[in-house]
């Protein structure tokens, strides 16, 4: 079901490329923006990981230097046919984890100092697995399509303001449509592109929940943690960059209004809720 919620959100996202971009700048402009917005993303695609557990200060462990975390890690992947991914930890407070990593065989998991002081050995082993089930289903590559298609939308509404201040524009025969819809157009396009492309990363959390759950053997395990580190991420704050939020399996900024609007994660309740309800099915069966 998530991912055939995926896929109709990665359509409307192109979709609305095509509309908007055929709209505001024409088939050139569209492909201009596209050609953009794939260079950029292509690249972080590519650097991603380095970039983010150099950012967050992580440090890469061996069995001999974290043999539980290690060993967890190990058996997990052994029994989702995984490569064994390269395993980090970050010295930070705020009890929270992170994969990253391009495909399987680049897959990288890192966990904070302060999730490994609150939860149990289940609960943990839910969250390795809720890590481990997004380096199987490559949701860093879904991630970075949406990104490159929302992004080309938000650079299609920059041209256009750009031509619209110093008179430029599409020619006769590609203009259409009133300048208020323009305008319209401009504002809106890259707002809705956004919550679409939110919308992309919360099923996906969604899936990996799903995935981790039936990985770990317990939908419990998890629920149980992330309960105890959506409490704790509200109590102890972590220095974390909004552009690499979504990768951790809680978000590790707080706030309400708009923000919960484009979070990139879905309700804790909800979450919890549906692995509640996958235990009940699981024990029903």
């Amino acid at each position: 079901m998530n991912n055939f919620k995926t896929a109709v959100l990665m359509v409307t996202l192109t979709l609305m490329l095509v509309f908007i971009g055929g709209f505001l700048g024409g088939k050139s402009g569209m492909t201009i923006a596209l050609l953009i917005a794939f260079a950029m993303n292509f690249i972080a695609y590519w650097l991603s990981d380095k970039i983010v557990l150099r950012m967050y200060g992580a440090s890469e462990v061996t069995e001999a230097e974290a043999p539980a975390l290690y060993q967890l890690v190990a058996g997990l992947c052994q029994k989702a046919n995984l490569p064994m991914p390269k395993v980090y930890i970050i010295d930070q407070d705020q009890p929270n984890a992170f994969a990253t990593g391009r495909n399987p065989n680049k897959g990288a998991v890192a966990v904070t100092t302060g999730i490994m002081r609150i939860l149990s050995r289940e609960e943990l082993e839910g969250v390795i697995a809720h890590e481990l089930s997004h380096i199987k289903h490559r949701d860093i590559l879904i991630g970075t399509i949406a990104a490159t298609i929302a992004g080309a939308i938000s650079y299609l509404a920059q041209m256009a303001q750009w031509a619209a201040i110093f008179g430029g524009g599409r020619n006769d025969e590609e203009r259409g449509g009133s300048p208020i819809a323009a305008l319209v157009m401009m504002i809106v396009g890259p707002i809705a592109a956004m919550v679409v492309q939110m919308a992309i990363s919360r099923s996906r959390e969604y899936g990996a929940d799903k995935g981790g759950a039936l990985l770990a053997g317990n939908p419990l395990y998890l629920a149980k943690a992330l309960q105890k580190l959506d409490s704790a991420a509200h109590r102890i704050p972590m220095a974390a960059n909004p552009a690499t939020s979504h990768m951790f399996i809680v978000n590790p900024l707080s706030g309400g209004g708009l923000v919960k609007l484009f979070s990139t994660h879905p309700p804790i309740e909800e979450r919890i809720a549906r692995l509640e309800a996958m235990a009940i099915g699981s024990l029903e069966g």
